[in-house]
């Protein structure tokens, strides 16, 4: 998604018998049929396993479009009748009048499931594409350096969350944010969405970080105070800016409340600490605004990993954070693309497959030249 990862889902996912593709899930009512019909026929009549006939079309309700569930409960219907020929006394008018209600009723589920499944289906799209706005793709080079960028929504069917990023090639270098809006919904990605307009402003207009953090501050106050005081939600957002020079050798770091990024060297993995923390955006009138660029190498061949708190918080099964750094080191030196793939994957697997909060990652890489590293 940029590589999102969730990805919207196509047509067939959701309608699986228009598309043409059919899975071993989507067969089972077929399966199921066919395993009630043999049974009825070569068992005795006194197991009556006719009776449950009526499930077939049930079950498919829930996958299948109407016409097919209405066929095979026609086909069902037919099964009773052949039965009657071979057991006289078993009671078909009863099985085939639960047949009909079944299917009559299973058909209008079915189209009851597929009109809310369209409507899902629009609304994911328009999600998707106020994603793109909000977080537009990135270019996979600026200059000499390759960027890659993960997005992971821990509630799926919204896909957008309070994480965010933004890169842009200023005058100055290339500026880098990430951050995390506290709270989830539309509040949430309301506040992101200011600051991600804010900065893709500042970041051309600021000579130094300082001012580019202070307008953040400024945008996500005001957008706090535009709320009605009932509504105003206690917004305040977690921010990092980083800033590569056009001159390279090194990266300037300016954070407010985030996670440090992460800094791989020749394959080893450190955490770019700050000096002097500064609090969390729309948070500066409790402990005060002061901000502190820290400087620090970022050599040909360095990586650097910008990341929520979505990727160091995720748990396992004993309520154990994810190990970052030690899990980077395991990584060596792997492209930026596959080192992203790699973290999404690994995620999913620490966290059971579910994650509990959004996750937003940057890899930022400075290939080495006399390395032959340069790919496009």
């Amino acid at each position: 998604m940029m590589h999102f990862v969730i990805r919207i889902g196509q047509p067939w996912r959701r309608h699986p018998l228009r598309g043409g593709r059919w899975e071993a899930a989507t067969l089972s009512p077929v399966i199921l049929t066919a395993l009630i019909a043999v049974l009825a026929f070569s068992t005795p009549r006194e197991i009556a396993f006719s009776r449950l006939l009526p499930t077939a079309p049930a079950l498919a309700a829930a996958m299948w479009p109407v016409l097919p569930t209405l066929l095979l409960g026609l086909f069902c219907l037919l099964v009773m009748i052949g039965l009657s020929f071979v057991y006289t006394d078993l009671g078909t008018p009863y099985t085939a009048a639960a047949i009909v209600a079944v299917t009559l009723a299973a058909a209008y589920a079915s189209h009851v499931r597929l009109q809310r499944e369209e409507t899902l289906f629009h609304v994911r799209l328009v999600a998707e594409a106020a994603q793109e706005v909000l977080m537009r793709p990135l270019p996979r080079r600026m200059n000499d350096i390759e960027l890659e960028a993960l997005y992971l929504a821990a509630q799926e069917e919204a896909r957008i969350g309070g994480d965010f990023y933004e890169a842009v090639d200023t005058p100055y270098g290339i500026r880098l944010l990430i951050g995390d809006v506290r709270g989830k919904g539309l509040s949430a990605v309301g506040a992101a969405s200011a600051l991600i307009s804010c900065f893709r402003e500042a970041a051309y207009d600021e000579p130094d970080l300082s001012g580019i953090m202070h307008r953040l501050e400024v945008t996500i106050t005001r957008h706090s105070a535009a709320f009605s005081v009932p509504d105003r939600p206690e917004h305040f957002a977690t921010a990092l800016i980083a800033e590569i020079p056009q001159d390279g050798g090194h990266v300037r770091i300016l954070s407010s409340g985030h996670p440090p990024p992460l800094l791989v060297h020749q394959g080893k993995p450190r955490l770019l600490e700050a000096t002097t923390p500064s609090p969390p955006l729309n948070l500066t009138t409790l402990a005060g605004e002061h901000h502190r660029v820290d400087t620090f190498d970022f050599t040909p061949g360095d990586q650097l990993l910008l990341y929520t708190d979505g990727v160091t918080e995720a748990r396992d099964r004993t309520g154990t954070f994810f190990p970052l750094p030690d899990w980077t080191q395991q990584q060596g030196q792997t492209p930026p693309r596959e080192l992203l793939d790699r973290l999404h994957a690994a995620l999913l697997h620490y966290s059971g497959g579910k994650l509990d909060d959004d996750v937003a990652a940057l890899v930022v890489h400075r290939p080495d030249a006399c390395a032959g590293e340069y790919r496009l």
